[in-house]
């Protein structure tokens, strides 16, 4: 394979030059800052949750366990490199699953080119935050699935696995195994497949259950789903429509729909929620603030409804918004200046500070001016404008209207795949820009799909010469 290898890149020099280029930006990231970014404060949960194994209440730590696997070498660089590796790879797989379905290579490299150039894609491969591990096992998971038309049992099964660790690693995923088992439904493979995807996604996503159990005597993945929720009604719930019993009228918002703050950023600030006794992610009030929230989008479906198509309508956009707050943006930028990492704790036992130093024996953060400007500003130019975003997604559609006779082709996976996880952090917590990166490479894939050949394409192998 390897002696193969030179004559490949030859006969696809496309997507060569767009996986060189891809490379080439990467280490310019690598060396323009020696380390990891940092996103406050989940980067410092995950971190201190690897160095001190328990459950959080607010966020799953499926991410932590990949970081204490990892922990012994002591090197954020690594876990940079690493993650780096995942996204080209996640680039690689669009590829050779579109070559695989006979895509013309031109089409092909073009649909993987975002995946591999995109600035944003990049900047948030290079922090320490679980999106891009999220993206890689979920594509591994869509790949062995797509591979051949009948995946067997073992192969269903270890898509299970992967997409069963995904969902503990980024709880938003949590709609994907239903994805993966409809898809195989639809496509008629059989009753085993189906059930051994079925309990590869069980298998991780229990085992998290009962450590979780082990901890706080419930059998969940966090308790802060009710708090995520009431943000996502907050830009429409009142009061007045819901009539919420008496225990949950304190998170009633006094304030006009006009004037409340983004979801992303009313959660942190809302006393009605950060300052309710016990704390908004004990067992009682998660209870009753997801209550709350099923009561909003009860009584005022249309503006939920409407609450999702404005968020989608963000994503599409032409321009880019300090949504849901500017700082947060801030975080999505590579910038000349060192990230100054705080003294407080996130999870007992350690500050993020001293959590940084142990584990990475580094400086927390390093920039290198001269290749950190080159990468800043290829960021900010080069990324996938929200129309391009918009247009992928509806080539991606064409290509199921093209095959319906076969309920969509392979494209229906990916297609179904991205939409997922564009439309249910939307429903679930609210928009933010960094929720989209994990849509793009599914997107693509499903846009370069739409130009496969009308005959049966997907058995056949791919050609190394």
């Amino acid at each position: 394979m390897p002696g193969r290898l030179p004559a490949w890149g030859r006969d696809n020099r496309l997507f060569t030059l767009v996986l060189g280029a891809g490379v080439i930006l990467r280490l310019l990231a690598v060396v323009g800052y020696p380390g990891l970014l940092w996103f406050v404060g989940d980067s410092f949960l995950y971190l201190g949750a690897a160095l001190r194994p328990l459950p959080d209440l607010s966020k799953t730590v499926g991410y932590s366990f990949f970081l204490r696997a990892l922990e012994p070498f002591h090197s954020l660089i690594l876990i940079a490199v690493l993650q780096h590796l995942m996204g080209l790879a996640t680039g690689v797989l669009v590829y050779l699953l579109l070559r695989r379905a006979r895509v013309p290579r031109h089409w092909a490299a073009l649909a993987a080119a975002p995946v591999l150039l995109d600035g944003n894609e990049i900047e948030l491969e290079h922090m320490m935050m679980a999106e891009t591990l999220f993206t890689f096992l979920v594509m591994v998971s869509v790949a062995v699935l797509l591979w051949v038309p009948r995946p067997s049992w073992p192969a269903c099964l270890l898509a299970g696995l992967l997409t069963g660790y995904a969902v503990i690693v980024r709880t938003e995923g949590v709609p994907v195994p239903l994805v993966l088992a409809g898809y195989l439904l639809i496509r008629r493979v059989g009753w085993r497949p189906v059930l051994a995807v079925v309990a590869g996604c069980a298998a991780p996503v229990a085992g998290y259950a009962l450590w979780f159990h082990s901890w706080t005597g419930q059998y969940a993945l966090a308790r802060s789903e009710g708090f995520y929720l009431w943000g996502a009604v907050s830009p429409f719930a009142e009061c007045a429509q819901i009539r919420p019993p008496a225990d949950e009228r304190r998170f009633c918002l006094a304030t006009p729909p006009a004037r409340r703050l983004p979801p992303g950023a009313i959660i942190w600030a809302a006393p009605q929620v950060r300052n309710v006794p016990g704390g908004p992610v004990s067992a009682r009030n998660n209870g009753l603030l997801t209550d709350f929230a099923a009561r909003a989008a009860a009584a005022q479906p249309a503006d939920y409804l409407g609450s999702i198509a404005d968020d989608v309508g963000r994503a599409v956009d032409w321009r880019r918004y300090p949504y849901p707050s500017a700082g947060t943006v801030s975080y999505y930028y590579f910038h000349l200046k060192p990230q100054v990492v705080p003294g407080r704790t996130w999870i007992p036992g350690g500050t993020a500070l001293s959590d940084v130093r142990a584990y990475g024996r580094a400086s927390p953060s390093r920039v290198i001016k001269p290749v950190a400007f080159l990468i800043g500003g290829y960021q900010r130019v080069f990324y996938t404008w929200g129309p391009l975003f918009g247009a992928i997604l509806l080539i991606g559609l064409g290509g199921l209207a093209r095959f319906w006779r076969r309920c969509g082709g392979a494209g229906l996976l990916p297609w179904a795949t991205a939409v997922v996880l564009l439309i249910a952090p939307m429903a679930l917590a609210g928009f933010d820009y960094r929720y989209l990166m994990p849509v793009l490479p599914f997107s693509c894939l499903a846009a370069g799909l739409a130009a496969a050949p009308a005959g049966p394409a997907q058995g056949e192998a791919i050609r190394l010469s």
